[in-house]
């Protein structure tokens, strides 16, 4: 802070000042008759959370993508506060607020319990410091956690911001921000909107502009690279576009995602697929020049995002975040990488293993290709595991497995990838529609359902050549050392199996030796035949 105090009193520049007067932009107050946002589209929660600060003889605001997207006339799915209040006040002031974060000391303040939680986020306003003047550590958040524990402003050796906890003005605040839509504020009481960097003029103009230099505002946070292109995915139906100042420098900083945790980098990909504009985010990364480079998973989505079957999964995600439905990632990565586990499978199957070790085994395979140790071995890789392991069992519609299939906390997930797969033509349609209605059928229905699907299991059968096996005394070594044919694998096409993708199953069942009652050494009615040729 003393060097930033002389720097400026010597009038030297730093990034994003000019002659060392930093450019924190000019408050302007905008009446609700100027940028007439909809106050029910504000959320009620979120309100009373400004109220309850302002009460409290805080400063407070709705600020973000919240007031972008009202101003936008869109009904903002989060809802972020912020306020002059810091952290330890912000809490004394809410039955349920929990202050989180290192990076960002922030406080989630919780409102209803269960399903119809609902978090509202309240940061504290933050001083626009000069990352020259910010204490420098040579690793990162893992590596250097002791040096860490006692700075409130870290950065590393690139200039990536590790600690930025040193609380300011407004208008510091409103500097800090990322792009110039983002960094609005809008107090639901008074109903005016405060702006510093002409947001409001750009909304208008449906652009997205970075405030101050974007190529150092890329190094302060990498993560802004990632976000650029989100939100140019989500506006890009409403028109909006990157700045070209703001787009120039995007392709060269992504290497300083390199230097992000992984962890991080995960959740930034999963909140480019799932968050209702999967599709548009695959167009817009290949545009800018993006589509390999940002994280490996999401370098695959974007590979096959034009085959069949993972657009169809983007287009379902999108239309299922899109109408207000749950979606998982487990799911959506279990489609992205459903061809490596398949072709994986595949070849295993071609060796002659069973059905099932081969499947677990390419199933490990991918998990350490694709996914490595994000997320570690977790709920992530078991949801994912389970939904390609109960594939193959959907071809078994007769026994008990439908019952125990239907009873299986994944099987809706398992039946809705089986579903896709249909509709790419992955599998047989009555095989998607006979579970459809399996699952929603009573006991008695459920019974009809098997009846049926054994007449077509027999149907199958006789449609196919019987071959005729060459009694023998005992089986013999086949001289080129390849399985007998007792032992063999059927047809990738053979009985309920689909060409494509052999399933559980259909290796041979191990014939039972009949044996002769007792007594019946002449060949009785229930001898077997002298030479049966099993």
């Amino acid at each position: 802070m003393i060097k930033k105090f002389l720097d400026k009193l010597m009038g030297k520049s730093t990034p994003g000042t000019s002659g060392g007067k930093p450019h924190f932009g000019k408050r302007e107050e905008v009446p609700a008759s100027v940028h007439g946002i909809n106050p029910e589209l504000v959320d009620r929660r979120a309100a009373e959370v400004v109220a309850t600060l302002k009460q409290a003889g805080f400063e407070a605001y709705i600020v973000g993508g919240a007031v972008r997207d009202l101003l936008l006339g869109l009904r903002p799915k989060d809802f972020d506060v912020a306020t002059n209040a810091t952290p330890e006040q912000v809490k004394g002031l809410f039955r349920r607020a929990f202050i989180i974060g290192k990076r960002f000391r922030i406080v989630h303040v919780v409102h209803g319990r269960g399903r119809e939680h609902e978090v509202i986020e309240v940061s504290t306003f933050r001083a626009y410091l000069d990352n020259a003047a910010a204490g420098q550590v040579a690793g990162n958040e893992k590596t250097s956690k002791a040096q860490l524990s006692g700075m409130q402003h870290a950065v590393d050796a690139s200039g990536r911001v590790l600690r930025d906890n040193v609380w300011g003005p407004q208008d510091e605040d409103a500097t800090r921000r990322d792009f110039t839509v983002n960094a609005m504020y809008y107090d639901p009481v008074s109903q005016i909107v405060v702006d510093y960097h002409k947001g409001l003029q750009d909304a208008k103009k449906k652009t997205l502009r970075m405030i101050g230099d974007p190529a150092t505002r890329y190094r302060e946070d990498p993560v802004r690279i990632i976000r650029a292109v989100r939100f140019a995915a989500k506006l890009s139906a409403l028109g909006f576009s990157i700045e070209a100042k703001t787009a120039a420098p995007l392709v060269q900083s992504q290497t300083l995602l390199a230097e992000v945790p992984q962890s991080r980098m995960f959740d930034e990909m999963l909140k480019l697929l799932q968050t209702g504009h999967a599709i548009a985010t695959i167009e817009q990364l290949r545009k800018l020049g993006m589509a390999k480079g940002i994280y490996p998973l999401l370098d695959v989505a974007v590979e096959r995002a034009d085959s069949a079957f993972v657009k169809a999964a983007l287009v379902d995600t999108d239309r299922r975040v899109n109408e207000g439905k749950p979606v998982a990632p487990s799911f959506l990565l279990a489609c992205v990488l459903w061809e490596d586990v398949r072709n994986g499978w595949t070849e295993r199957l071609n060796q002659r293993q069973h059905p099932l070790p081969a499947l677990q085994e390419a199933i490990d395979e991918v998990f350490d290709k694709r996914i490595g140790d994000v997320s570690g071995r977790g709920k992530l890789a078991a949801d994912m595991r389970e939904i390609w392991v109960m594939q193959p069992r959907f071809e078994k519609r007769v026994g008990s497995t439908p019952f125990g299939m239907v009873m299986q906390p994944r099987f809706r997930a398992g039946f809705d990838f089986m579903r896709l797969r249909a509709d790419v033509g992955e599998v047989e349609e009555a095989l998607a529609e006979w579970w459809q209605d399996f699952q929603a059928a009573d006991d008695e229905r459920r019974e009809d359902l098997m009846d049926q699907a054994r007449e077509e299991q027999k149907a199958r059968q006789k449609a196919q050549p019987v071959v005729k096996r060459v009694p023998r005394a005992a089986p013999a070594a086949d001289p080129r050392g390849l399985p007998s044919a007792e032992g063999a694998a059927p047809d990738a096409g053979s009985a309920d199996g689909d060409a494509a993708f052999p399933y559980e199953g259909s290796a041979p069942k191990k014939r039972r030796r009949r044996r002769r009652k007792p007594g019946g050494a002449g060949g009785g009615e229930g001898a077997a035949p002298a030479a049966a040729g099993e």
